[in-house]
């Protein structure tokens, strides 16, 4: 997470103005997840349980910077802060509810339901990628940052999935009160790894972004 930190922020100087702020957030976002990783291992090391706790404060800051990037790059294809703030507000919900039913009320049958309603939040995330305002706003703008819009939904539905499944394979009654009895320990591992592939995979599709847009404004101001 740090090095890929340090690859984004050297990297601001070689993308354009207009793409520096995309850059620099996703940059934000692996050096605030790193921070956190040194949290959630010092507490591991020192009690034996699971960094619940920590692990959900690092996902209530990145992962609504992960739904800014969205906005970031579709702005100028008529994004506005209405878009921006639906996208935050419903991954602060997701992520409220997901701790509820995790840490809060993990062996209670109605852990389900708490799982439940962040799902429906996550749902509504995936809508707006892929069918709702910020999937149009990319069909608008066309060329790269459709493809990249693209790509990055994919992680919204492939990525982000492995969320809710450790919620349902790691929480007693995480899926109608059925116990999976999955270990803590394993998901753990879990998670460790998808946070690398999604968020470093995230900062690196808006980089590769930044980096051709930057190229064909280069070309446009040479011919």
């Amino acid at each position: 997470m740090m090095a890929a930190t340090a690859f984004f922020w050297l990297e601001l100087r070689e993308v354009s103005s207009k793409w520096r702020t995309s850059v620099l957030v996703s940059g934000l976002i692996t050096f605030i997840a790193a921070v956190h990783y040194f949290y959630m291992r010092d507490f591991f090391v020192s009690s034996g349980e699971s960094p619940t706790f920590f692990r959900y404060v690092d996902w209530l800051l990145t992962v609504p910077l992960m739904c800014v990037e969205f906005y970031l790059i579709t702005r100028k294809s008529g994004a506005t802060t209405s878009t921006l703030w639906k996208l935050i507000s419903a991954s602060v919900v997701m992520l409220v509810l997901g701790y509820v039913g995790e840490a809060i009320y993990p062996n209670e049958t109605q852990s389900w339901i708490w799982g439940a309603l962040s799902g429906v939040a996550y749902f509504y995330i995936f809508y707006l990628v892929w069918f709702g305002e910020v999937a149009q706003f990319a069909k608008k703008a066309g060329g790269n940052l459709l493809v990249a819009n693209k790509t990055l939904a994919w992680f919204v539905f492939v990525g982000w999935a492995i969320y809710p499944l450790g919620y349902i394979l790691g929480t007693k009654g995480g899926l109608f009160g059925i116990d999976f009895g999955v270990d803590a320990g394993f998901m753990d591992i879990v998670y460790n790894i998808g946070d690398a592939v999604n968020k470093i995979g995230f900062g690196l599709v808006i980089y590769t972004l930044a980096k051709k847009e930057t190229e064909a404004e280069q070309i446009a101001l040479k011919a």
